[in-house]
């Protein structure tokens, strides 16, 4: 028996996941969708990459370069700012204008027409529904046309709400019950399903994957294990892609799977034929991430929200991985 085989029977070391299989995607059915710091860094990672992405969900989070790569404005600009003193939503446009023409984002008619979908709840008080409204508007600022479609209307704290009845409450695991199907509505308006679509079983293949040999750099603040859901329908290729990212104090080594099998998507990854991607950050305090979040105000570099941001880097990495 080998080392590595004594250690695990011990109990002394857990063995790797395995790699991330081949899935044999199909290229034009990726999007992104994320929750709080996820939703900061599915804009990032949709402005970036849009040209291998069809759209961007994004809930309870705030306009892209919001932070500009600092964390106190990211602790109060971005998230509860005093009247007046929210983000200055010209100047981030034309930041982002003047990437998109340097090629640190995407070109601006790689966006052009895609789907993207953003909600706010009216009763967040962690990140203020002024920061979805702005994140919706920026594309309008950036003479981009998108499908775009907003949900600012629902009594919704700072959570991920389900159709499940319950207490809809902002704490953790920020999964609640709050007889919202928030992520069917997502998954309708970023693959076109009609209404009348019905979730499915979610009886598809959980698996583990080996993030590492994707991540980029030690400092990057990406956890050694992600998360893959692959409906029936999909073990034979074909499907289109979903990369999921939770939010704060929400990865995996913090409350478990509460995220990757509650928030909903794999209901409806199965009717979509979509397989599902849980990519997991890991806290730490070098660099400075004690709960765990993606990387929206610069933790991991200077570039953190252009195609050079190691965390871009890796999600990226991850989208071509998949749909080989």
């Amino acid at each position: 028996m080998a080392i590595g085989d004594w250690l695990v029977a011990l109990g002394l070391w857990s063995a790797p996941p395995p790699a991330l299989p081949p899935l044999k995607l199909d290229a034009g059915r990726v999007a992104v969708v994320g929750l709080s710091s996820g939703a900061y860094m599915a804009q990032q990672l949709y402005l970036a990459h849009g040209d291998k992405l069809v759209g961007a969900g994004l809930i309870a989070g705030g306009p892209y370069h919001c932070a500009r790569g600092d964390l106190d404005t990211a602790l109060t600009t971005c998230m509860a700012p005093d009247a007046g003193d929210g983000p200055v939503l010209p100047e981030l446009a034309a930041i982002a204008s003047e990437r998109m023409q340097g090629g640190a984002l995407a070109p601006r008619r790689a966006l052009e027409g895609d789907r993207v979908y953003v909600f706010h709840g009216q009763q967040d008080t962690t990140v203020l529904p002024a920061m979805g409204r702005a994140a919706a508007e920026l594309y309008a600022r950036l003479g981009v046309t998108v499908d775009l479609k907003t949900d600012f209307d629902r009594p919704v704290p700072h959570t991920m709400p389900t159709a499940d009845a319950g207490s809809c409450a902002s704490e953790a695991p920020y999964v609640s019950g709050c007889g919202i199907d928030l992520a069917g509505e997502v998954i309708r308006h970023l693959y076109g399903l009609p209404t009348e679509v019905e979730p499915g079983a979610g009886d598809g293949e959980l698996r583990a994957f080996d993030q590492r040999p994707l991540n980029v750099a030690e400092a990057s603040g990406i956890a050694d294990t992600g998360y893959a859901y692959i409906p029936k329908a999909c073990a034979a290729g074909g499907c289109g892609l979903l990369i999921a990212l939770h939010g704060c104090r929400q990865a995996a080594e913090q409350v478990d799977l509460a995220f990757v099998e509650g928030a909903g998507f794999n209901r409806w990854a199965d009717v979509a034929r979509v397989v599902v991607l849980y990519p997991q950050t890991e806290a730490s305090y070098l660099p400075l991430n004690p709960r765990g979040c993606w990387d929206w105000w610069g933790y991991s570099g200077a570039d953190y929200d252009t195609r050079s941001g190691w965390q871009i880097r890796f999600l990226a990495e991850l989208i071509e991985r998949a749909g080989e």
